[in-house]
């Protein structure tokens, strides 16, 4: 069974947000191998990357059709117009406002009284990669 896995790299994020993309940059993959050896060989020139979330034992679909489902939800960042990401595929640009939505939307679904703006963390950001990118 294959792994979904959400990246980070504070390197990566802090490029983004310098050449105006955002701070919030996400690699999302899928791999039949042990995660922390595809985390440590690191993409797009940085070392850094850190997991952020992961789903065990998916089924059914390949990494082309999990980007390719995420890229019409989020925008990809097109590793052809930065060179700096040197053709990698399948890092993500977020906006935060994204993520509050799908949260509160899940909320008010839920029959949940408390609508509150809710403050996202970095895992917030994982949570909404994955549910968006499974089928």
């Amino acid at each position: 069974m294959a792994t979904l896995y959400v990246a980070r790299s504070k390197a990566l994020s802090d490029w983004g947000y310098d050449v105006g993309l955002s701070k919030h940059i996400y690699k999302v993959g899928l791999t039949d191998q042990p995660i922390k050896d595809v985390i440590a060989a690191g993409w797009a020139g940085e070392m850094d990357w850190s997991l952020v979330k992961k789903q065990d034992d998916v089924a059914g679909v390949t990494e082309d059709e999990v980007i390719d489902r995420l890229a019409g939800r989020t925008k990809m960042i097109d590793p052809k117009l930065y060179p700096r990401i040197r053709e990698t595929r399948g890092i993500f640009k977020v906006a935060p406002a994204q993520v509050e939505n799908h949260f509160l939307v899940a909320k008010a679904l839920g029959g949940e009284p408390d609508l509150r703006a809710i403050k996202i963390k970095t895992a917030d950001f994982g949570s909404y990669l994955i549910a968006n990118a499974l089928p």
